[in-house]
C-alpha cells in the first residue's frame, strides 16, 4: 500500500527539509503557505514562491504537558509561533530550556517522538 501524499504541503515540507523553504506571495505582498491557488487575503491567483529567511523571531510559545495521542511521547513540549517576514509559522520549539519572545530561531523538519511523522521544528538560530 502506498503512502498518500498531500500535494503542495508535502512538497513544502520536503523543501524545508532540504533547506529550501518558501512562502507563496501575491502581487499585493501577502504571504501564505502551500497548497494555495488563491491568496487568502485578497483572492489574487498569481502566487510566486519566495524563499524563507534563514531565521525568524519567536512571537509566542506555550508548553504542552498533556498531549493529544499523536504527541504523547513528545510531552512536555513547546509549541511556538515564529515570524519569518512574509508569514508566521507554527511548530515545536526544541533545544531551548528557557524560551524567550524575540529570540531568533531557524526552521527545519524533524520526526515526532510519538509517530516519527515529519514535524515543523524551530531551533535556536
Amino acid at each position: 500500500m502506498s503512502e498518500q501524499r498531500d500535494e503542495g504541503y508535502d512538497e513544502w515540507i520536503e523543501a524545508i527539509e532540504r533547506g529550501e523553504g518558501y512562502a507563496l506571495e501575491c502581487a499585493n505582498g501577502h504571504g501564505s503557505l502551500p497548497p494555495r491557488r488563491l491568496c487568502p487575503e485578497c483572492g489574487d491567483s498569481e502566487l510566486e514562491k519566495q524563499p524563507l529567511p534563514d531565521s525568524g523571531t519567536l512571537d509566542t510559545f506555550s508548553t504542552i504537558h498533556v498531549a493529544t495521542p499523536a504527541f504523547t511521547e513528545d510531552a512536555p513540549y513547546v509549541v511556538a509561533i515564529a515570524d519569518f517576514g512574509l508569514l508566521r509559522l507554527t511548530g515545536q520549539l526544541r533545544g531551548v530550556e528557557e524560551p524567550e519572545v524575540g529570540m531568533r530561531v531557524g526552521v527545519g523538519i524533524e520526526g515526532r517522538k510519538t509517530t516519527e511523522e515529519p514535524l515543523l521544528v524551530f531551533r535556536p538560530a
